[in-house]
C-alpha cells in the first residue's frame, strides 16, 4: 500500500505523502499528550521540508561546527556499515520543526530563574516523542525499499565539548536551517516561521525528494540581525549567556547543569532545559522580521 503510494509518482507527490505522515503521526500519537492532564497536546503541528543531501553546506560545517560533523552521505553509509560512494547518487534529508503549544509557552514567560514544569516536561516528554517520529519515518521509508537512517538514533551520534561547549556530530537545526525552516538567532537558536520555540528532527534517504529553498543569509529572521532593533533574549537569559557578541554556550549548559537536580526533584525529570531566551520575546511564536515586513507594507 505504502509503496504504491510513492512508486511512479512524482517529487512533489512524494513530498506531499511525507508531509502527510509526519503530520498524522505528531496528530494521532498517544506520546504527544503532556502526562499532567493527557489532554493538552505538546507540539502544534510540524513543519516539514526537505534538503538536498549533497548541499555544499554540509561539508562547510565541518569548519563552522566541528570536522567530525556528519554529512548526510556519511551518515547513512554509516548506519548501513557503507562507503560514501556506495549510497545512491541523490539523497535527501527530510527535516521537520514541531512547534511547543501556546500554553507551554505561556507558562515559561512568567518564570525568570527556572523553567516551568509544562516546559520540562516538553522538553523530556516531547524529545521522546520526536525520536518516535524518527523511528516512524525509517521503519516507513525502509519497509518500502529506501535506505533511511535518523543520525541521532544511531550508536555513532555523539555529542562532544571544546572551548566554547557542547556540540554533536548532526545539530539538527543546522539540518533545518539546510531544509530552509528558518535561520538562526542572537542566542544561537533557529527562528521558523512558527518561531523559536521548537523541537527539531531529520531523517536521511535515499528517497529523491525536491529540495527547499533557504535562506542565503543565516540570520536574516532576527530583529536584532535585521535592524538592531531587539535584544529581548539578552534581558531573558539568566545565566547573561547572550550578549550582542551571540551565546556563549559554556554559560549557559553550566547554568543549566546547576539547575538538574531541582528540575529532576521537583519535576522528575532527567534532562537539562530552560527556554526562557525562547519565550516573552518577539521571536517566541513567528518569524519577528516577516512580520514587521508585513507591517511596513
Amino acid at each position: 500500500m505504502l509503496l504504491q503510494q510513492i512508486s511512479g509518482r512524482s517529487e512533489s507527490e512524494r513530498a506531499r505523502f511525507i508531509v502527510g505522515r509526519i503530520k498524522d503521526f505528531i496528530s494521532t500519537s498517544p506520546a504527544n499528550r503532556l502526562p499532567l492532564t493527557k489532554d493538552d497536546s505538546i507540539f502544534n503541528e510540524p513543519l516539514v521540508q526537505f534538503a538536498d543531501g549533497d548541499d555544499p553546506i554540509f561539508i562547510d560545517y565541518k569548519t563552522i561546527i566541528d570536522p567530525n560533523h556528519l554529512t548526510p552521505r556519511q551518515a547513512l553509509a554509516r548506519a548501513y556499515s557503507k562507503t560514501p560512494d556506495d549510497i545512491p547518487a541523490r539523497l535527501s534529508v527530510i527535516s521537520w520543526i514541531l512547534p511547543i503549544t501556546d500554553k507551554t509557552r505561556h507558562s515559561n514567560r512568567k518564570e525568570t530563574v527556572i523553567p516551568t514544569r509544562l516546559w520540562s516536561y516538553t522538553r523530556w516528554y516531547g524529545e521522546e516523542l520526536n525520536n518516535a517520529l524518527r523511528r516512524h519515518m525509517v521503519e516507513t521509508l525502509t519497509s518500502i525499499g529506501y535506505l533511511t537512517t535518523a543520525p541521532v538514533l544511531q550508536p555513532y551520534f555523539s555529542i562532544d565539548n571544546n572551548m566554547r561547549g557542547s556540540y554533536s556530530n548532526w545539530s539538527e537545526r543546522h539540518i533545518a536551517y539546510v531544509a530552509g525552516l528558518g535561520t538562526f538567532s542572537l542566542s544561537g537558536s533557529l527562528i521558523t516561521e512558527c518561531g523559536i520555540a521548537h523541537r527539531c528532527g531529520s531523517v536521511v534517504t535515499d528517497l529523491v525528494l525536491p529540495p527547499s529553498p533557504r535562506m542565503t543569509n543565516p540570520h536574516s529572521n532576527c530583529l536584532f540581525y535585521h535592524d538592531d532593533s531587539c535584544r529581548a533574549c539578552m534581558a531573558r537569559c539568566p545565566a547573561k549567556a547572550i550578549t550582542e557578541k551571540g551565546h556563549d554556550k559554556v554559560k549557559c549548559e553550566t547554568y543549566m547543569r546547576n539547575n538538574i537536580v531541582y528540575l529532576s526533584r521537583e519535576y522528575g525529570v532527567d534532562m537539562t532545559s530552560c527556554g526562557l531566551c525562547q519565550t516573552k520575546v518577539p521571536c517566541e511564536s513567528c518569524n519577528p522580521v516577516r512580520k514587521l515586513q508585513s507591517r511596513i507594507k
